[in-house]
């Protein structure tokens, strides 16, 4: 077999390196999955950036967002974590997070597996030096081993579904589980009026969630408006706030206000990972509104805050950190339901597997050039 290409970085602020790695002998509960498409996630920018709170097992593969197809499958691969049957020619993807299965949250509380206390990631905590060193999606394939990680998810996606989609599911179930969250503590439902404060991929995901789910209208703050908050219009905002136009959180906050009427938004959600969201949300908000923080995945520090405005505006206030194993068939569905609805495909720039392709789609997802940067190693996968 001819050997294949994968991408590692050796640390923070360091540049792409291709590697060649032997094609792998495929156990019984193992499959290799050639990658139609992997987004960029807003995760692996901070990772480069250095912003990453925990030791990372440099060098290694980032990419978790990963539509695919099986190539070789093991005996006793045959289906996928909700039963649908798998064979190669399949089309699949797979989350980022692997639970253990065995620590105090993934037995007590399953629903809230994504806080396991020992779980492992592709695209993160998986050394590139761990054979057989497919363990993320900036390469031509990765290779899952149900008997090595027992924790492994896999998906099987429609057949006719285009595979950039397919590597669109894991970031919008972050969204869909997110506002799932607020349903159940009473802080969101049918015709509430939603603001999202972020205009990247998860903040323009978010504005197309909401919208099927039920929000009456969607407003959506943000920047640039070229592609950011123009694309936020195509997907269902009704309105934009530019925060490169309105420079100051009084003049944002009393925008969304004037837009909103009334006494301010029923839910404010943050998909910006800018610590200054927050503050600014609550003031979005009417009283007894909720705020939802889902856009925190690093540390990107504190900032001064009032927690009176919290108490006395009688305000729900939560956290959501990606997805359980039992929220990804919401996202792929949604996908499917409305791929001819919204302008999915006009999220994504495609960016060739090359060191100058990677290091570009990374570049430009920094500078905000893009919405959603996409490396394409095969494109006859995606055509």
């Amino acid at each position: 077999m001819q050997p294949i290409r994968v991408c590692t970085y050796a640390g923070p602020g360091a540049q792409p390196v291709i590697r060649e790695v032997p094609w792998p002998k495929i156990p019984n509960k193992a499959a290799l999955i050639k990658v139609g498409a992997c987004g960029v996630c807003g995760t692996d920018l901070h990772i480069l950036k250095g912003h990453w709170p925990k030791p990372l097992p440099w060098p290694f593969t980032l990419g978790h967002e990963i539509g695919g197809v099986l190539v070789e499958v093991g005996s006793d691969f045959k289906e996928d974590f909700m039963s649908k049957p798998l064979n190669v020619g399949s089309k699949v993807m797979i989350p980022p997070l692997m639970p253990c299965g065995q620590c105090y949250y993934c037995i007590h509380y399953p629903q809230s597996a994504n806080k396991c206390l020992t779980p492992v990631y592709y695209g993160r905590y998986l050394g590139f030096e761990r054979a057989p060193h497919l363990w993320g999606g900036w390469a031509e394939y990765v290779y899952v081993d149900l008997e090595q990680l027992p924790g492994t998810k896999i998906y099987k996606l429609p057949d006719d579904m285009s595979l950039r989609l397919g590597a669109l599911s894991e970031p919008l179930t972050s969204c869909i589980r997110a506002f799932n969250r607020a349903t159940r503590a009473g802080g969101f439902t049918w015709g509430d009026t939603v603001v999202i404060q972020g205009s990247g991929p998860i903040g323009i995901l978010a504005v197309a969630a909401a919208r099927e789910m039920g929000a009456g209208r969607v407003i959506c703050v943000g920047a640039p408006e070229a592609p950011r908050l123009k694309l936020a219009r195509k997907f269902g905002a009704e309105a934009t706030v530019d925060i490169e136009a309105v420079t100051t959180p009084e003049a944002r906050i009393k925008a969304v206000r004037d837009i909103v009427g009334g006494f301010g938004a029923d839910l404010v959600m943050d998909c910006s990972g800018h610590p200054s969201a927050g503050p600014e949300g609550i003031e979005m908000l009417r009283d007894g509104g909720t705020y939802v923080e889902m856009g925190q995945f690093t540390d990107a520090g504190s900032i001064n805050t009032s927690w009176h405005r919290i108490c006395t505006k009688d305000l729900n206030v939560l956290g959501s950190w990606g997805f359980t194993g039992n929220d990804l068939p919401l996202g792929v569905d949604m996908l499917y339901r409305t791929r001819n609805k919204y302008p999915w495909l006009e999220m994504q720039t495609i960016y060739p597997f090359t060191e100058d392709g990677i290091s570009r789609a990374v570049a430009d997802a920094m500078a905000m050039k893009t919405v959603k940067s996409t490396i394409v190693p095969w494109p006859e996968l995606v055509e």
